[in-house]
């Protein structure tokens, strides 16, 4: 049996605030850029876009990204 390598992993979600631009999906994905930017070492794992509505039925779509920190000595992660 091969063995497993296992690593940790978070996640956040991200959208655009309430309101008329709440849809606009390159809007989120500028925000979505920064937010990575300013977090920085880390190992993204996956990024997942939703579609979601808000009460009114509007679009209103996320981000969730999952990642793991790097180790402190910049090692990428396996």
């Amino acid at each position: 049996m091969a063995d497993r390598v296992g690593f940790e992993s978070q996640h956040f979600s991200l959208n655009n605030p309430r309101g008329e631009e709440q849809g606009d999906v390159p809007m989120l994905l500028r925000r979505l850029a920064s937010t990575l930017e300013e977090m920085g070492g880390i190992e993204i794992r996956d990024l997942i876009l939703h579609s979601d509505t808000d009460d009114a039925g509007d679009p209103w779509p996320y981000v969730t990204v999952y990642y793991s920190p790097l180790p402190d000595d910049g090692a990428e992660l396996p």
